[in-house]
């Protein structure tokens, strides 16, 4: 098979060989709607559907196709339909709780290299959401990389009091200004990306994520609306959709997300939190829950101002929210596999 697409490279095409059928033929999904999907091959995009086959063998909804996978696909009529048969395993991926109580992951994309985190100096900015998305990135082995948009609307002591506060928390991960409006920052973002790789955008409604794919290819790619006296702007993406640059680069917008759940994110915990993990050694019990047992050093950074405790208080929460949801989710697995 050759490397037909930006994106593509001999570990997916080791295990498409060993995955695909002869007479089956490498895409990559570019968009997912209520089920149905749009691939890209050699000759363009086409519409696809999974086969009963491939949904009968499903062992949980998160490997079903998402936006970013490799699919094994055959056109049984003609080049204008195909189906799907085989998803190639991920690299990489984003995912997160499903909105409400379910207990399940939603995925968002797979087989990406960088997700930008977009958040607005405006009405959007928000650390602990921010600590959120860093760790959904930290679990699916995504490399982040913070977009504050809409610098127009603030002065620079605010966008400094703002990246301060990003720094105050802990966070280390590179973080780059933009305005969509005067173009200040989209210079870095373009410098910085490279042929082969894919990026994905990820934040609330209305931060500029569409707007900004729109300044990145040069022209109206996605739709966007207008931006309300406030300086907020309105939800438009209604899909998770894959956008191939003329560089070579890929990204992928998703529609904006109310809620970051965390399902299962212990391991991830560890990489978002390093400062904390750095103090607990220094805690008297080395089972520390760094509530409220006597000697806990990451207590005492907190009571001494080393530590801030809105970053500290996100850290708890996450964690008995994770190991919350992880002793629930294990509790449904186990009564379904004995159905």
């Amino acid at each position: 098979m050759k490397l037909i697409e930006p994106g593509m490279d001999h570990w997916f095409q080791d295990h498409a060989t060993a995955l695909c059928e002869p007479a089956q033929h490498l895409a990559r999904v570019t968009a997912v709607d209520r089920g149905q999907c749009l691939v890209r091959n050699a000759s363009g995009e086409v519409p696809a559907k999974a086969t009963g086959k491939f949904m009968g063998a499903l062992q949980s909804t998160i490997d079903m196709p998402c936006v970013g996978d490799w699919v094994c696909v055959d056109y049984p009529d003609s080049e204008n339909w195909a189906n799907i048969h085989a998803v190639l395993p991920r690299k990489s991926f984003l995912r997160r709780k499903s909105a409400g109580k379910s207990l399940k992951f939603q995925m968002i994309a797979a087989n990406i290299d960088v997700a930008f985190i977009v958040q607005s100096c405006h009405h959007d900015f928000n650390v602990s959401r921010l600590e959120r998305y860093l760790l959904m990135a930290n679990e699916g082995r995504v490399d982040p990389l913070l977009v504050l948009t809409k610098t127009d609307l603030v002065d620079k002591d605010a966008l400094e009091h703002l990246i301060a506060k990003i720094r105050g928390a802990g966070i280390h991960t590179r973080i780059i200004a933009i305005s969509n409006v005067t173009g200040e920052g989209l210079g870095q973002i373009k410098e910085m990306m490279s042929f082969g790789k894919s990026y994905c955008l990820v934040g609330s409604s209305g931060v500029g994520k569409s707007t900004l794919i729109n300044k990145l290819t040069g022209h109206a790619t996605l739709k966007t609306g207008a931006v309300s006296n406030s300086g907020e702007g309105r939800h438009t993406t209604v899909r998770r959709q894959l956008v191939f640059l003329e560089q070579g680069s890929i990204l992928i917008d998703t529609p904006g997300m109310r809620e970051v759940g965390v399902l299962v994110a212990s391991e991830g915990l560890d990489e978002n939190f390093e400062d904390i993990q750095q103090l607990s050694p220094a805690c008297r019990f080395t089972n520390c829950s760094h509530t409220q047992e006597p000697g806990c050093a990451v207590l005492k950074a907190v009571q001494a101002g080393k530590l801030a405790r809105e970053h500290y208080h996100n850290y708890i929460k996450l964690k008995t929210e994770s190991a919350s949801n992880e002793m629930s989710y294990s509790a449904k697995r186990k009564k379904g596999q004995r159905i």
